[in-house]
């Protein structure tokens, strides 16, 4: 059995040679570019190696031994917790967003020095320029005061830069390599996936649960929802690994499906997701959560789900712009694109396909705040960069600034390549493991509408497909 590739790891001397990380993403072109980044790879190959790690892991795992690290940034989660206590919402009129949010999220800007000194040993104070945003980024917009995936996107970020420092202690990669990412071999001695399985079954249901609780108690906005056509209003991980645990089930998807009166067995990451949903929804499952509904009754075998929740993931969430503009880029995350025209034009991953649609009305609302993250930045010792924090430009593209959070996986037709709302693009696909679904909302009407497109055709039957 082969061994998997290691992680690619950042020393401590090139850390001169790398700018701060910023806002890197502003046009359509910028997220193909990113796609054949180091730091991209860096960061699918973290969420992978994470992925493998849980294969048949139930969520009550806990480490043989307590590892230090994670044991710290716990403890910083705890601190974040504890904040909520001291900060309780305002007695506001409004249906979203509690005004006390902000005041938490000051206080997390006023304080992220100092919670990065206490998490990292000395030897590693010089990264935290680097590392900061990603912690800042990670808990939700204070301006907007939403969450969505971007924000979980961040959060993964941050693990992943701790990793690649070897903060938390992954194998370190065999000697003689490239230091890509494609070809860094791991240790001859086989895995025992600890540390990747301390991240994702300790760490990031941690997290998750805080984030939970921030969004009830200051009642954040779900950032860029798709509401019944969205897998999740603000997660997404969580069911691709918690998906990964399940693949040594001899269970069906379809058996997961929630009921508000009963419970699921909170096994794995996606039993809890399903768990969150039914606390936060009202009505049928099919109805406000039409897309799990679909890969539950459409999607034979847990192998099939991983695998296209992978895709899904690169595709409507790290493949969007409205998404991933607003998460900082650069320094450890490498940006270091192939120069010439054809780096733009060809992905770094053939499996995500980039789905152009038409101009919408976006909300004009505040980028992450720059001027506060180089206010923060320049009160953290440590070498100081020549690299300026970027600055949106006065034109139509970045003007129109969207909601951090994932627009949901569109619901295609892969025949017709008919998105929402009767537009069509030849060649549009979805990930085959997923079938296409209506494109009709429960809400509309039986009546005669010259805007309405044509009804898609029959569901494909995928029964009997294997793992």
């Amino acid at each position: 059995m082969a061994l998997p590739p290691a992680l690619r790891q950042i020393r401590l001397a090139d850390l001169p040679s790398l700018p701060l990380p910023s806002q890197k993403i502003q046009t359509e072109d910028d997220v193909n570019v990113w796609k054949n980044t180091t730091g991209y790879k860096d960061y699918l190959l973290f969420l992978s190696l994470l992925n493998e790690a849980v294969v048949g892991v139930e969520l009550s795992w806990t480490p043989p031994t307590e590892i230090e690290s994670v044991r710290k940034v716990l403890d910083l989660l705890d601190t974040l917790e504890s904040w909520i206590t001291e900060i309780p919402p305002q007695p506001t009129p409004q249906r979203f967003g509690n005004l006390a949010f902000r005041e938490w999220g000051k206080r997390l800007e006023e304080q992220t020095p100092v919670l990065l000194r206490k998490l990292l040993p000395d030897s590693l104070h010089p990264v935290i320029p680097q590392v900061a945003p990603y912690l800042l980024t990670s808990f939700g917009s204070f301006t907007r005061m939403d969450y969505g995936t971007g924000h979980e996107t961040a959060w993964a970020l941050f693990m992943c830069c701790l990793s690649l420092l070897r903060f938390f202690p992954f194998p370190v990669p065999s000697p003689g390599t490239s230091g890509r990412a494609e070809d860094l071999v791991a240790p001859s001695t086989a895995p025992d996936y600890t540390i990747e399985r301390a991240l994702a079954l300790s760490l990031f249901p941690r997290y998750i649960n805080l984030t939970w609780r921030l969004q009830d108690v200051y009642k954040l906005e779900p950032a860029g929802s798709h509401g019944v056509w969205g897998l999740d209003d603000s997660s997404f991980l969580g069911y691709y690994w918690g998906s990964a645990q399940m693949r040594a089930s001899s269970t069906s998807p379809s058996s997961v499906i929630p009921s508000p009166a009963t419970a699921l067995p909170p096994i794995s990451l996606y039993h809890t997701h399903l768990n969150r949903i039914t606390q936060v929804k009202n009505g049928p499952f099919h109805e406000h959560s039409s897309q799990l509904y679909n890969i539950a009754m459409g999607v034979k075998g847990w192998g099939k789900v991983n695998s296209g929740l992978a895709k899904m993931y690169q595709a409507e969430v790290l493949g969007k712009r409205v998404v991933v503009q607003h998460i900082p880029l650069g320094g450890l995350i490498e940006w270091d694109p192939p120069e010439g025209p054809s780096a733009e034009r060809h992905p770094a991953s053939s499996e995500s396909m980039q789905m152009t649609r038409p101009p919408t009305s976006i909300s004009s609302t505040p980028p992450f705040d720059q001027s506060r993250l180089q206010w923060i930045l320049s009160s953290i010792p440590g070498p100081r960069h020549a690299t300026a924090m970027h600055t949106a430009r006065p034109d139509s593209a970045s003007t129109a600034v969207g909601r951090l959070g994932a627009p949901s996986a569109a619901h295609i037709n892969p025949a017709h390549g008919q998105l929402p709302g009767g537009h069509v693009y030849p060649g549009v696909v979805i990930p085959a493991e997923f079938p296409a679904s209506s494109t009709r909302a429960p809400w509309a009407t039986d009546g005669p509408s010259a805007h309405m497109p044509p009804p898609p055709p029959p569901i494909p039957d995928v029964r009997g497909a294997g793992q």
